[in-house]
């Protein structure tokens, strides 16, 4: 998948905040579209290295460093862009995800759009998963727990005693990229999972 030299971008080219005249600037949506294809291409995310993801996008490895800090940050990067629109519409959109909804059913329809972006993802949401400091300590992952923890304690429950943080912790660890594969590979479809999660979520709230 490497690209040819001609094409390829230096340290030094890549490397200026204001590059001069005629040095291209760093391709940051081509490096991101190289890192997304090549863990679409393999059942084994882990092995994908920065030397791998700044050959398939023609820069070097050092650029690639001094662009993200690290593989981990690479890889938040990836997963923000392609949940931009997702998450403009939890903060800012019309119901049932956004603002003015009912908190149950924000609830519901959150959960229900976190899952289908994982099901239309998982080659990304297993990458991440593996990544070295986990999951729980991405920034969409506490985004959406502290969404998700502020609607419960909205919504109340048939428990009193109900903790929503650690609730919400509990149904955003039901959309785990291995769990999903795993009762994909058992015969259920994406819809009957969708239907699943949604009668686990309103038997929890109500």
């Amino acid at each position: 998948m490497s690209p040819d030299n001609a094409n390829t971008v230096s340290d030094h080219q890549s490397d200026k905040k204001q590059p001069r005249r005629g040095r291209p600037p760093f391709p940051r949506s081509l490096v991101l579209a190289a890192a997304d294809a090549l863990f679409a291409d393999t059942d084994a995310p882990h092995t994908v290295s920065m030397d791998d993801i700044a050959a398939a996008a023609g820069v070097g490895k050092g650029t690639l460093f001094r662009a993200f800090g690290s593989r981990d940050n690479l890889l938040d990067a990836l997963f923000a862009e392609r949940m931009a629109s997702l998450r403009e519409a939890i903060q800012d959109g019309a119901p049932p995800l956004g603002p003015g909804t009912q908190p149950r059913e924000r609830v519901l329809a959150i959960l229900d759009a976190l899952l289908t972006f994982k099901l239309d993802n998982r080659h990304l949401a297993r990458a991440r998963e593996v990544a070295s400091s986990g999951m729980l300590r991405a920034e969409y992952y506490r985004l959406s727990h502290a969404t998700l923890r502020d609607l419960i304690e909205q919504a109340g429950s048939g428990a009193p005693d109900l903790d929503a943080d650690y609730a919400a912790h509990v149904l955003l660890g039901a959309l785990r990229p291995d769990l999903i594969d795993e009762l994909l590979a058992s015969g259920q479809s994406p819809q009957s999972i969708r239907s699943t999660q949604a009668a686990l979520v309103r038997r929890i709230l109500n």
